[in-house]
């Protein structure tokens, strides 16, 4: 696997009963084939030499039945996904081969059991390129293509892939609604649809399911649905308002992924994995909590799957990293996040381990992005072509390169970082010893990093094992 084949977590909806895209026995003739899209929608081809066939050749059949125009020919990608794993494929990639090689693959980069993987089956999915610029995205105008970007950011927005904002939830799904059934509906109208299609259909799961357990949530089930109803409907009320005339769904298609991009992984490519939990007595040792990281051309974030919302988020000019081998059997596979932090008012460098087997994937993904996007001048690229920076909680900019990063969410925003809530290493370099809190801070430790000119990697010694 090279730096930029990435696996991310499944998605939420069930596709067990999707057929397997190496499920044909005989691959000289003409195969149909069927090619899923976002939406629960799919392309259907009739594919001559079906073993052989290539990405690259794929993409031709399914962008002219599209109608994608050529200037956006590079938005979307190839990706071969299941329950357990996905994988966006190169141009060269040949699909059926790599189907071949699927329980492979979820043996190397899962944690799945040997029942489980022996009964997964891949499909072909096409959905966004991982490495296609917002700043691109921003230019399309092309319906078609909108409604593609649409349906992907929106089943991320319900599915807490993205996490947002009350202020956004409630906007993207009135977007959602004004899309689906105009921006004419009066209240009453609202409601019946609002009802018929479920409310889960426009506001992120978790949020209508709340939290508190069983009892609370049938307990407090029918006056949350009716603020949420309340929010989602003033909500549509503002943009039927201010937009007059009845505005084109193109208008629409923009303004919501102009939100989704305010999101600062938006378009990430997602990666499951654990970090430790923070220590809170003898008994709390050695639990872990589970993660999702995301990493695109931006940076690194890192986000708690059960609460929904960012743990940590950093720039590529905010840290370095590595990934570690388990050195016996039972051990994991670790990636290294290391950045800019304070214990006490005293500098030091922070250390979070993130377990996961795809830790290798992660590093090279992040190895690939730096080197494909040039370093920012002064940290400014962040607040470039509407991106926005992430918050650090007790984090300096590093090597003080820019000024003040601007509070751009409240505090209590899902964007924010939490790195008060990590179980994190700290520590400073003196000397030739990595040693705790000592009054000089260090250089990095690891030797990849944004400013490095080049990336080896290094041994993680026993010196840095949590106490």
């Amino acid at each position: 696997m090279e730096g930029d084949d990435c696996s991310f977590p499944p998605d939420s909806d069930d596709h067990s009963q999707r057929g397997s895209v190496a499920s044909s026995a005989t691959l000289s003739r003409a195969q149909d084939v069927l090619i899923y899209l976002f939406g629960e929608s799919a392309v259907h081809l009739s594919v001559e030499g079906l073993g052989s066939v290539s990405v690259q050749e794929l993409g031709r059949s399914v962008r002219e039945a599209l109608s994608i125009p050529e200037s956006a020919q590079d938005a979307f990608a190839f990706w071969l996904c299941s329950p357990l794993l996905d994988l966006q494929l190169k141009a060269r990639h040949q699909p059926y081969k790599l189907c071949r090689q699927w329980q492979d693959l979820l043996y190397r980069f899962t944690e799945a059991s040997e029942e489980d993987i022996s009964q997964d089956e891949p499909y072909l999915q096409f959905r966004r390129n991982v490495f296609y610029p917002k700043s691109k995205e921003l230019q399309v105008e092309d319906e078609a293509v909108l409604r593609l970007l649409y349906e992907e950011a929106r089943s991320n927005i319900l599915t807490g892939r993205y996490p947002c904002d009350p202020e956004h939830w409630a906007g993207l799904g009135a977007l959602s609604l004004a899309l689906d059934e105009g921006t004419g509906l009066e209240s009453q109208q609202f409601t019946t649809i609002i009802r018929e299609k479920k409310l889960s259909s426009f506001v992120p799961a978790h949020v209508v399911m709340g939290s508190g357990g069983l009892f609370s949530t049938l307990r407090g089930k029918s006056s949350r649905q009716a603020a949420l109803e309340q929010n989602l409907l003033e909500a549509y009320r503002k943009i039927s308002t201010s937009a007059g005339n009845s505005p084109e769904p193109t208008q629409l298609l923009h303004q919501y992924l102009n939100t989704c991009h305010a999101l600062p992984y938006y378009g990430c490519a997602f990666f499951p994995g654990e970090i430790d939990k923070q220590a809170q007595g003898i008994l709390q040792r050695g639990k872990r909590k589970a993660v999702s990281v995301g990493i695109c051309l931006e940076g690194v974030y890192v986000m708690d799957v059960k609460e929904k919302h960012v743990l940590l988020g950093l720039r590529f000019d905010e840290l370095s990293w590595d990934h570690s081998y388990p050195e016996e059997e039972g051990d994991s596979h670790i990636l290294w996040l290391e950045f800019d932090g304070e214990e006490d008012g005293t500098p030091v460098n922070k250390l979070l381990k993130i377990y996961s087997k795809q830790a290798e994937l992660m590093s090279g993904f992040i190895e690939f992005c730096v080197e494909l996007k040039p370093v920012p001048e002064g940290g400014a690229a962040a607040e470039k072509d509407g991106e926005v920076s992430v918050p650090q909680q007790g984090g300096s900019n590093n090597g003080g390169r820019g000024g003040r990063r601007g509070m751009l969410h409240r505090q209590n925003s899902v964007v924010c970082s939490r790195v008060h809530t990590l179980n994190t290493i700290s520590y400073v370099d003196n000397g030739k010893e990595i040693k705790r809190l000592k009054p000089k801070r260090a250089a990095s430790f690891f030797t990849r990093q944004v400013s490095a000119p080049t990336y080896s990697a290094v041994q993680v010694t026993e010196s840095l094992e949590q106490g």
